[in-house]
């Protein structure tokens, strides 16, 4: 009976491992063809992927915890032959095997120094460094250079994780590079005592997606210097035309309507008013993002965060806003998001106002050099210019709050980008039809 590789899927254009959780089977037992087979996860969503074909397991290549190279073999199938040669899709996710390996672009989060190219300006595949390899080289300050004199233990000689570690281990003379702005003095002050009260106080250890967003949230603050500029915006006739129209834009659509793909609209046209918002930053390098991916921060019901992506939102009605936007909660609730909907990302809002917060200071999500947040709102007597002259009226009003990376976003153009998708908003036609 023939036997089949069960390989590690790609998972989105710039996934290039993942790490095993479980194996749902093991070795000698018999699998059927759509059936999970083994839980892995990437960056921070978790997948199931199933056997592309029925049958018996008789080797299971990498254990729990295991970091895994896209292509690589994970398991052999020992199957009836119905299957051989034929293409293997896996759900929705398909790996098709090219003859010449896919070479990876330039990551805007690489570390200091040249990486080797080819004549197209890409990197090397014989040279690749994967995000994980790159975050621990950032952490550890390892230039490229000395990155490279790693002898690699993975597929093509690729370095893995085990192999920069071992490097570490027994690392005497760093190579000198370009200094690096990561370069900080360890702290003299003494790490502050924790009081815990054996029997009455208890440890809970971070699962592995608190633990990853902590390292951005810590990785974020040490790369961009931080600025928050704030504006108050009158949202009276937007949270007027939205009460009149919502349960009729339900019963067209079949889609609900709430202020969120509202926001992503206002912020996608001013997106488009100030495309230097835009960017990330690669190195001395600026980097301008033709598409406009809006991020939006979610919360999920064990308490952590993640960015479900808005593709293009500038391209999409308020129809397939809210459409987009409604099967990304509803999937990021579930657990059901798919790789390539957490990827891409060119500015990303957070919406506090959905627990009642009044305004925020949100962290930019790296490498992106600007986030905003809508807090939340409320009715307030406020002085407005009528032709009568200035009235005391009831109107709903809402703070946003702009976190901006100053090292390449100004005073000038946060406050006016602000600015500008706050006009949105308030000028927002409550005559607006369906």
């Amino acid at each position: 009976m023939p036997i089949v590789e069960f390989k590690m899927p790609k998972m989105g254009e710039s996934i290039s491992e993942a790490t095993i959780i479980n194996w749902t089977k093991k070795v000698g037992d018999f699998v059927e063809a759509e059936e999970t087979l083994v839980e892995i996860a990437t960056d921070k969503v978790d997948s199931e992927i199933p056997s592309p074909l029925s049958g018996t397991i008789t080797e299971i290549r990498f254990g729990k915890d295991a970091i895994v190279a896209v292509g690589e073999v994970l398991a052999l199938l020992e199957t009836d032959g119905k299957a051989a040669g034929k293409k293997i899709t896996i759900g929705k996710i398909e790996e098709t095997r090219a003859k010449n390996q896919e070479a990876a672009t330039i990551s805007p989060n690489k570390v200091t120094g040249n990486q080797p190219t080819t004549d197209n300006g890409q990197l090397s595949t014989e040279n690749f460094l994967s995000p994980l390899i790159i975050s621990i080289a950032q952490k550890e300050n390892l230039s490229i250079e000395e990155l490279q004199t790693i002898s690699g233990s993975g597929t093509d000689g690729r370095i893995q994780k085990s192999d920069v570690f071992n490097y570490l281990r027994n690392r005497k003379y760093p190579i000198q590079s370009i200094p690096t702005t990561n370069n900080r003095q360890p702290s003299t002050f003494p790490k502050p005592k924790i009081n815990f009260i054996e029997g009455k106080d208890r440890i809970i250890e971070m699962d592995r997606m608190r633990k990853m967003i902590a390292d951005h949230m810590v990785y974020s603050k040490q790369t961009s210097p931080h600025v928050t500029s704030y504006i108050e915006v009158d949202v009276t006739n937007l949270v007027d035309w939205r009460n009149k129209y919502k349960d009729d834009f339900q019963k067209k659509y079949n889609e609900k309507l709430t202020f969120t793909p509202i926001f992503v609209d206002a912020v996608a046209k001013g997106i488009q008013d100030f495309p230097l918002i835009n960017v990330s930053v690669d190195d001395k390098n600026i980097i301008v993002h033709s598409d406009i991916n809006i991020g939006m921060a979610t919360a999920l019901p064990s308490g952590n965060l993640i960015v479900p992506v808005v593709k293009n939102a500038n391209e999409k009605s308020l129809f397939e806003l809210a459409k987009t936007v409604n099967h990304l909660a509803e999937s990021s609730r579930n657990n059901k998001l798919k790789p390539e909907e957490i990827q891409g990302s060119t500015f990303t809002i957070s919406n506090v106002g959905t627990f009642g917060s009044l305004m925020g200071t949100p962290i930019i999500n790296q490498p992106e050099v600007a986030i905003l947040a809508f807090g939340i709102i409320k009715k307030r007597p406020e002085v407005i210019t009528t032709e009568k002259g200035d009235e005391i009226a009831i109107r709903s009003m809402m703070y946003l709050s702009l976190s901006f990376d100053h090292r390449v976003v100004d005073g000038f153009l946060g406050g006016s980008f602000l600015r500008k998708v706050g006009d949105y908003l308030e000028q927002f036609d409550h005559n607006t039809t369906l």
